[in-house]
């Protein structure tokens, strides 16, 4: 009979973060259902509420970034990596795990920098092309580097990386709605062409302000939209849309909780360029213009759709002229058919599937190898 394997998974911050450290869980538990999993996550952050939504036990951290603005901040946030290292030392003790795993993000520092140093295997997992701060520093210690794309040697120990792509919501990969039935589920035409626009589950300001500045173009080019304006922004849009005409092309809202309905349904995709957002579109074959966000640590989201551009798998809109451009570009390649197909065919050629299999069979073999 299988041994009961005690797994620590750190990080998170974001949707990116937060969504592959699930998948990751899933995937263990489903290989070995006897598995005891507990993420550690920086309090405040969003892992808080979504990975007990999950099914999973979360410690949180008192940890956060340094403020790159107000340097006498960073005392109290240096007070904050010592407390953190403190109670992560406490929570491993008391856990005991046999493995630990770091998707990135203010937790996974403190976390897999204890367990190293309690002889615990770690292994990282590097979303983006361009590696972060985090992991860059946990990599001297890490056994094993799960990478999404290709030329990480840059950054981490060549010897150490294994190439597994993403894992993503595997709700994505198995809805099982028509195309038809989903354009219907957002109150829409099926018989037109329908442009989706994501700007993460936070909102994009300049993706938003994109749309409100084209309303009359959205209008009159008989293509409808789906809208996720974030649920920073939907009170604010839902405003100044009463000033505007009825639009029922536009379908507006603030959260999709079915986005496996919603990409079924769109012909294009108008989104931020995170990693796992990438890799999802990469898994689903889905023509995309990327407007990667310029708020992101080294810029990190610009070199995520390089890797991809260069390959002719995307298109590509710089925050700055998303404002004036994206809407018609939209339109103009949601209508042509040939463009469609080869941004299709060129991005599904990108996509790495299994990518949590991989990962949890590793992260197996690292917590059985030592016992």
């Amino acid at each position: 009979m299988d041994e009961e394997l005690r797994i620590i998974i750190s990080g998170g911050g974001t949707g990116g973060h937060i969504f592959p450290a699930i998948s990751i869980a899933n995937a263990i538990k489903g290989k070995r259902p006897g598995t005891k999993i507990l993420f550690v996550g920086a309090e405040g952050r969003m892992e808080m509420q979504r990975v007990p939504a999950a099914g999973y036990e979360i410690k949180g951290l008192p940890i956060c970034g340094f403020d790159r603005k107000n340097m006498l901040k960073n005392i109290l946030v240096l007070y904050r990596i010592w407390k953190s290292q403190l109670i992560a030392k406490n929570i491993i003790r008391k856990f005991r795990p046999m493995a630990a795993v770091g998707v990135g993000g203010y937790a996974s520092g403190p976390t897999l920098n204890k367990c190293a140093a309690m002889g615990i295997p770690c292994l990282i997992q590097e979303q983006n092309s361009y590696a972060g701060v985090t992991n860059k520093l946990l990599a001297k210690k890490a056994t094993k580097i799960c990478v999404a794309y290709e030329g990480m040697e840059r950054f981490f120990p060549a010897e150490k990386i294994i190439m597994t792509g993403n894992p993503v919501r595997q709700a994505l990969l198995e809805t099982t709605t028509n195309k038809e039935d989903a354009i219907k589920s957002f109150g829409l035409d099926p018989s037109k062409k329908t442009i989706l626009i994501v700007g993460g589950s936070l909102g994009a300001r300049t993706v938003n302000e994109s749309v409100m500045q084209h309303l009359d173009l959205i209008e009159t080019s008989g293509v409808q939209f789906i809208w996720q304006t974030g649920k920073y922004y939907h009170n604010e849009i839902k405003e100044r849309l009463k000033s505007h005409k009825d639009m029922p092309m536009l379908k507006v809202t603030d959260f999709i909780s079915d986005m496996g309905a919603a990409y079924t349904a769109a012909d294009l995709v108008i989104s931020r360029a995170g990693a796992s957002s990438i890799s999802e579109f990469c898994l689903i074959g889905k023509p995309v213009i990327l407007v990667p966000s310029p708020n992101v640590a080294e810029d990190h989201q610009t070199k995520n759709v390089m890797a991809l551009v260069n390959k002719d798998a995307a298109l590509y809109v710089k925050d700055a002229e998303a404002a004036d451009v994206v809407i018609k570009l939209a339109i103009d390649t949601v209508k042509n058919e040939d463009k469609l197909k080869s941004l299709s065919t060129n991005i599904k050629k990108l996509a790495l599937p299994d990518s949590a299999d991989i990962i949890a069979d590793e992260v197996i073999k690292m917590a059985t190898a030592r016992h």
